[in-house]
């Protein structure tokens, strides 16, 4: 029987075929919840994964896609923003996007959420993101993780 996560890979796959993107999801027997996991399995730096991290501004839902050596520093994105910047509580995460912590993706959500990328992914040719289940990844460019969220590039940390 599948489990319930696997319909938010299906999600997934799905989005990006209907922009013309072939996925590329790689499944795991372990896990690829954090950013090390998802490095190790794959035999990249933990720099090439894109963390899907939720978070509110000002009560509102906010994802971050954050390269795995970062930590999003919420004063510098709150001030970017003009808002009061929160890590949202995995039920909240889960009622928002429709998936898991661990496991949340940059697309496939019930509804579009506002989202930032990290421009230190721009420093790879290839980066790792959630394909909607903790041990499920795909394979992206920076630029297209920019337009399938219709996100803003961001300095996520302090300089």
């Amino acid at each position: 029987m599948a489990d319930v996560d696997d319909f938010a890979v299906t999600a997934v796959e799905r989005h990006l075929e209907s922009l013309g993107i072939a996925p590329r999801t790689v499944w795991f027997d372990e896990s690829t919840a954090t950013a090390r996991e998802a490095a190790e399995r794959l035999g990249v730096g933990v720099g090439a994964i894109a963390n899907s991290l939720m978070f509110t501004c000002d009560d509102r839902p906010l994802l971050i896609l954050a390269s795995g050596a970062h930590r999003v520093d919420v004063r510098v994105v709150g001030k970017l923003l003009g808002g009061k910047v929160r890590t949202a509580d995995p039920d909240y995460a889960h009622a928002v996007s429709g998936q898991q912590v661990g496991g949340i993706a940059p697309i496939g959500h019930p509804s579009p959420i506002r989202t930032l990328v990290d421009v230190a992914l721009a420093e790879f040719d290839e980066v790792w993101a959630s394909a909607g289940h903790s041990h499920a990844v795909f394979a992206s460019t920076f630029a297209q993780l920019v337009a399938l969220t219709n996100g803003a590039p961001v300095r996520v940390v302090r300089e």
